[in-house]
């Protein structure tokens, strides 16, 4: 195997998604422990006075304990490279979770074990399937009390449709939690907290040892045997393939707090997972190992560096190698470029890189350019990834500034927001922007929005919340913009224009979508606007 070829072969990036508080966040920090890219786990949340995680690298995030955007981190492990997309957990930034997942090859799905399955688990669950990628699972917090395994289990092939695989079993919960169980190995993992540092104490014994009692207690052990029998008898086998197409859910249970069984879930799951994932371009499919270049961009993020005002576009290599020195062509933009200062992440930090290969993450400084979803290749290629679909916003506020004389700040501020397709903006046609709708997916997102405009921007923001829940793109295919005297419209819906020219109706009700696509025959209305970014 040539160098290429095995730099190719040890890259894994994977995507970590779960209900808000399951302790995803915390199971990353570990993660990044474990490689040595940090050297003590910041807590999430907290007193006024304790770490932060590093992939939490917002300001917003560090006061509130959550995550509003996503995070790349890379990382070396055991021959491996890793990348790390951690994601919001929060339904109201569903829409950055998405686009991160089309950058992913396989996901860790966090539950908490003692809440079990939670709505947006079922959600961005649902968003993996359509991937058709490996879902791993790691129910978390087995130092609390919990629900009953099997229980678990059942409940996620129940609500989730996947049937699951118990790599390991849980030996007690909460103060008793003894360690865990490795059905392959048919051994023990013993563990002993020890406040959270690199290495948590494990001792392995097999399970006919006659000191095992001594070890985790009588009553336990009569309970281990107990299930393990009946994890041998009842559940399914274990068959790669099916894990591969996400069928088949290899499940792991441990502790990310304590770091109990953190570092063999994360052997097992770097064994289990695949090299880069090929990617579709209309009728092509395009091979990690393919020699010639190809990149597609999956968020924008302005001012990680308030101090230099950048803004940074994050960018997948689905094939070949990135050569710094070398110019890319720019599908959308149709030209070639030489990409600026190409960086690898590790949340806000960062270090600039003269190569990259297929399933890396890199972030590239962007001077406006770059949309969500833009291809990037060798010159001489001009395929298409296929478009990453944009949400339709269901919360609307006209929005202005406080201050009119910091009008050109908000314009600047709202525009470059929007192009990280956090929210939307539209203004009246014909009207320039005098008046800005901000859409947004989930109302969390307002709060952000002018949290950043105040913090980034130096602007206080009038919000006014209006009665829309609806947004229909309206496909002209090369036809003249609809004027809004054209169309026949009910009074609780509005024709806009988003910040690239696209025309777009907002509702307050699916009975007015009905009622005008009754009365403009020739009107055609779409509900997602993948297509035209």
């Amino acid at each position: 195997m040539s160098k290429y070829e095995s730099e190719i072969s040890r890259r894994r990036t994977f995507a970590i998604i779960s209900h808000p508080d399951a302790g995803k966040t915390t199971l990353t920090e570990k993660f990044l422990l474990y490689g040595g890219a940090i050297a003590q786990a910041g807590q999430v949340k907290g007193k006024k006075n304790s770490r932060t995680a590093t992939s939490d690298w917002m300001e917003i995030e560090k006061q509130r304990g959550i995550s509003v955007t996503s995070s790349v981190m890379q990382f070396q492990y055991d021959g491996y490279c890793i990348n790390i997309l951690d994601t919001p957990g929060h339904q109201d930034f569903s829409e950055d979770t998405y686009r991160t997942l089309m950058a992913a090859d396989s996901a860790v799905m966090v539950i908490d074990a003692a809440k079990g399955v939670e709505a947006q688990t079922r959600k961005l669950f649902k968003v993996c399937v359509m991937r058709d990628i490996p879902i791993f699972t790691f129910i978390n917090k087995l130092d609390r009390e919990t629900r009953n395994p099997f229980e678990l289990c059942e409940e996620i092939e129940k609500e989730l449709g996947i049937e699951t695989y118990p790599v390991n079993w849980p030996i007690g919960c909460g103060k008793e939690f003894q360690g865990v169980y490795d059905r392959n190995k048919k051994s023990i993992l013993h563990f002993t907290s020890n406040g959270g540092a690199k290495a948590a104490t494990a001792t392995e014994v097999s399970l006919g040892d006659p000191n095992l009692d001594g070890l985790i207690g009588e009553r336990l052990h009569a309970q281990l045997a107990e299930d393990v029998e009946l994890l041998d008898g009842a559940s399914c086998a274990f068959d790669m393939e099916r894990v591969r197409h996400g069928k088949l859910s290899p499940v792991f249970f441990g502790s990310a707090l304590t770091n109990f069984g953190i570092e063999p879930f994360l052997e097992d799951f770097l064994r289990m997972t695949t090299p880069p994932l090929a990617r579709t371009a209309g009728e092509q499919v395009i091979d990690c190992m393919e020699e010639d270049f190809s990149a597609f961009v999956f968020k924008i993020q302005a001012n990680m560096n308030k101090a230099h005002r950048d803004r940074i576009a994050f960018m997948r290599v689905v094939s070949g190698r990135f050569d710094a020195e070398k110019e890319v062509y720019h599908v959308q933009g149709g030209k070639k470029i030489r990409i600026s200062r190409p960086q690898q992440l590790m949340a806000a930090e960062r270090e600039i890189i003269e190569e990259a290969y297929a399933g890396d993450i890199i972030g590239v400084f962007d001077p406006g350019i770059f949309s969500i979803g833009d291809t990037l290749c060798t010159p001489g290629k001009k395929f298409r990834f296929d478009p990453i679909p944009t949400f339709a916003p269901e919360h609307f506020s006209r929005v202005r500034p406080l201050d009119t004389m910091k009008r050109k700040q908000f314009l600047k501020g709202a525009e470059q927001i929007a192009q990280e397709g956090a929210i939307q903006i539209f203004k009246m046609p014909y009207a320039g922007m005098e008046e800005v709708i901000v859409g947004v997916v989930g109302t969390l997102q307002f709060d952000v929005f002018q949290y950043r405009l105040k913090n980034e921007y130096g602007v206080d923001l009038i919000m006014e919340g209006l009665p829309y829940e609806y947004l229909r793109w309206i496909e002209t295919e090369g036809e003249e913009p609809a004027r809004e005297d054209e169309l026949t419209l009910p009074t609780d819906a509005k024709l806009v224009e988003d910040y690239k020219g696209n025309q777009l109706l907002l509702f307050s009700s699916q009975w007015s979508i009905q009622w005008t696509a009754d009365r403009n025959k020739n009107l055609t209305m779409s509900e997602f606007g993948g297509a035209k970014f």
